[in-house]
């Protein structure tokens, strides 16, 4: 009988729990925020394909190293396009409580899963990102959708597919949707795509897919690997 009072008594706090982080947005990113930090450090091979209107790029493989919180390289001689939105960005949207106001808006199934959409909204004028929309997964805590405006970039959506490091917070693949009259292109690339220009192209988005794998976490990098070489 006392153990089934233990079981009864455990099980109602584990529900009340789950009912106040489905209550509060900020305390399902924080959740959130508690599974990304447990990869200190990570390493992936990855495969960047892009399709945008006036550029045309074979698909590259190359690495991607981050470190906790701020580090990040992608070890590439050739030109790699990637919005800023789907890493570094992210992460600080998520771990900023002072500068963002965390408000639920509703309930929303995607691909089968149940989510929680969360809207980030800054608290003053000044920053770059005018909103941020994150769909998050209700039962793994990790982000499967967002959607993060700013002045300087337009509109970036971004779909999250997990897999083996599903543990950890970190996906197989990402595809970013961005939108091309905002989104910043390499200056290496704007010769090609100032000439393109004058064929008609009808789309105004265009797609970034990166599939991550053999991930090695927490096995460490030195600081200095991420330094700039002068």
């Amino acid at each position: 009988m006392i153990h089934i009072k233990v079981i009864f008594i455990l099980l109602v706090l584990f529900l009340s729990n789950t009912n106040v982080i489905a209550q509060n947005p900020r305390a399902m990113l924080n959740q959130v925020q508690i599974k990304i930090n447990k990869a200190n450090n990570y390493k992936a091979d990855i495969n960047i394909k892009v399709d945008l209107p006036y550029i045309t790029m074979m698909p590259i493989d190359t690495k991607l190293y981050f470190k906790q919180k701020d580090k990040f390289k992608i070890d590439t001689k050739s030109i790699a396009i990637l919005p800023k939105q789907g890493f570094l960005q992210l992460n600080m949207l998520v771990n900023d409580t002072v500068n963002y106001t965390a408000i639920f808006q509703s309930k929303e199934t995607i691909n089968r899963i149940k989510t929680s959409l969360i809207n980030l909204i800054p608290n003053n004028d000044t920053s770059d990102v005018v909103l941020a929309k994150l769909w998050v997964d209700a039962t793994n805590l990790v982000i499967v959708k967002s959607q993060v405006t700013t002045k300087s970039s337009g509109t970036v959506k971004t779909e999250y597919t997990y897999g083996a490091q599903l543990a950890f917070g970190l996906p197989d693949c990402i595809k970013f949707i961005v939108d091309i009259k905002k989104f910043k292109i390499p200056k290496a690339l704007a010769a090609d795509i100032n000439t393109s220009k004058s064929k008609k192209v009808e789309k105004d988005k265009g797609e970034i897919t990166v599939v991550l794998k053999n991930y090695e976490i927490n096995k460490g990098i030195a600081d200095s690997f991420f330094e700039k070489v002068k």
